[in-house]
């Protein structure tokens, strides 16, 4: 794997233990050598992050404040 996907063994190792600190060039050079490339693209999709979308709503304004409404004198 590691002479296909073009990464030391240590990389590789650290990738296939979980490692948070790999590269995601890593990722993805594994990913196209095993054919699940095209899966990361939804991966990638923020429509598919559904906890994202939710703690985004929390994190929106309680509160709008609009500017006042300015009256043109009809004279």
């Amino acid at each position: 794997m590691s002479k296909r996907t073009g990464i030391c063994i240590n990389t590789l190792t650290k990738v296939e233990s979980g490692c948070p600190n790999t590269s995601m060039a890593a990722w993805v050079s594994i990913l196209s050598v095993l054919g699940l490339l095209d899966n990361f693209k939804d991966i990638c999709d923020l429509k598919n992050d559904e906890m994202g979308i939710i703690l985004e709503d929390e994190d929106l304004p309680k509160r709008v404040r609009y500017k006042k409404a300015s009256y043109e004198r009809n004279s």
